[in-house]
């Protein structure tokens, strides 16, 4: 009898419809386009255990997530497995658990012989190893049609290569596999599915998260209708929400700085990114550099600080005002420019931001704080480098949804007179305020105009303080 059939059940549905149906898929590559957080990497968990606890199963199994994180999450949800399926707990045997410290790695070994295994998120660990894939949040890792180049030849000996993500703009391989199988002929013969936060709502989502939630979480209140428009508003934008939750890939070719740029320059999941500024006498060789969007109150006020380490530039803290007093914002910049490591700071002086600048370059010197004023000319003097770094991965910024946002939202058009024009959705808290603020500070890294050589669209590279 199959372990499914053992499962626990919770009014007869331990799994929902559409988790069930990926369980039950013997396809030989399957791909899962999906909304966040609905229980597709708990199902492939339990699929992985279900096959791996009967004895026709010959081949290993290789889970390669997008970060060491999601891998250990995934298989402990695979050893939670091993233990929850009760009267089919025979079929398990001995299951144990190897790791491997130094490697951060985890194997799950059952009596048959054969393990579930994870991997580095890196392509090449895919080499040399057969048996089943488990490749899980493909389009976010850095390379994926690499990573499926590498992974596919495994399975010639036996086993399934399973995809599952969510999407990460119209560029990502992800997204160019989902369109062959869907509109292409599907020559590669995968076994397309496809759930959307809708779907999983109407096929009783819902009602299992309800069980798994607090009394006092507020989504207990919710109907279906209700909880939906709950998670759209929540999202940083409208495009965030139909890329995260309904299936639709974001649009490079419109995006100024696509996906796949944005994504490999993101800090790990978990990860402590802010730092605290190191004091003058502390051994410290990096330098710090702040780029100031000034608002006061329809648009954020934002403070982005950068630290450099040789050629690449670290997020260190990001900081925002709403509808904040210029006074309460000065203090601010006061307390981040007394610090000497800070070398220069950069500020939107367009409209209100004009005497803003002036004090703070009166306070602190004229050679560390400089005003820019926002021109087309000038702004894509500021976007351009910006850009460069995220394509060639200098640049690190936090994985958080109104950041993302923002520097998404961001793009380049080309005006009736032939001029380049950026342009952004207002949507949220803010304008691409926090994408204008970290090109300021990428632009104080580089000199800033007051230093005249600048790698600035082709003028010369300046040694200012480097």
């Amino acid at each position: 009898m199959d372990i499914i059939e053992k499962a626990p059940r919770e009014d007869d549905a331990f799994f929902l419809p559409y988790q069930k149906k990926w369980i039950l898929d013997d396809s030989r590559i399957k791909l899962m386009e999906k909304s966040r957080q609905i229980g597709l990497s708990w199902s492939a968990a339990y699929d992985l255990v279900r096959r791996h606890a009967q004895s026709s199963t010959r081949t290993d199994s290789w889970v390669s997530s997008r970060d060491e994180l999601q891998a250990k999450l995934f298989m402990q949800d695979c050893k939670n497995f091993c233990a929850a399926v009760g009267d089919a707990a025979a079929m398990l045997g001995s299951a144990r658990v190897i790791e491997d410290g130094a490697q951060g790695a985890v194997s799950l070994c059952f009596a048959n012989g054969t393990c579930i295994h994870s991997l580095s998120s890196n392509a090449d660990a895919q080499a040399g190893k057969r048996g089943a894939r488990v490749l899980d949040e493909f389009a976010l890792h850095p390379d994926p049609a690499k990573l499926y180049a590498i992974a596919y030849p495994g399975i010639t000996w036996g086993g399934q290569l399973h995809i599952i993500s969510t999407h990460r703009g119209s560029e990502n391989f992800f997204n160019k596999l989902v369109e062959e199988a869907r509109h292409k002929g599907n020559p590669k013969r995968i076994s397309l599915h496809r759930v959307t936060l809708e779907d999983a709502l109407n096929q009783g989502f819902l009602k299992k998260l309800k069980k798994k939630l607090p009394p006092e979480h507020e989504a207990q209140g919710f109907d279906e209708a209700a909880y939906y428009d709950y998670i759209k508003n929540s999202c940083a934008d409208s495009e965030s929400f139909m890329q995260e939750y309904m299936c639709r890939p974001a649009d490079d070719e419109a995006a100024f700085i696509p996906d796949g740029a944005l994504e490999k320059c993101l800090y790990e999941e978990g990860l402590e990114w802010r730092a605290a500024l190191p004091q003058s006498g502390s051994v410290h060789l990096s330098a710090y550099y702040l780029g100031v969007d000034v608002a006061r109150s329809r648009d954020l006020s934002v403070f982005w600080i950068l630290e450099r380490r040789l050629d690449t530039f670290f997020t260190r803290d990001v900081i925002t005002f709403k509808n904040a007093p210029f006074s309460e914002q000065e203090a601010a910049l006061d307390l981040i420019m007394q610090n000497p490591r800070v070398r220069k700071c950069a500020i939107d002086q367009t409209g209100l931001g004009r005497q803003f600048a002036e004090r703070a370059a009166a306070r602190h010197g004229a050679s560390r704080v400089e005003g820019v004023n926002f021109g087309s000319a000038v702004k894509e003097m500021l976007a351009y480098p910006l850009k460069s770094a995220f394509e060639d991965g200098k640049v690190r910024i936090p994985r958080d949804k109104k950041i993302i946002a923002d520097i998404h939202s961001v793009r380049r058009e080309t005006t009736p007179s032939g001029n380049i024009k950026f342009s952004s959705a207002r949507f949220g808290d803010g304008h691409a305020d926090r994408f204008w603020a970290l090109a300021l500070a990428l632009y104080a890294a580089k000199g800033g105009f007051n230093s005249a050589p600048i790698n600035l669209v082709g003028k010369r590279e300046s040694a200012y303080l480097w």
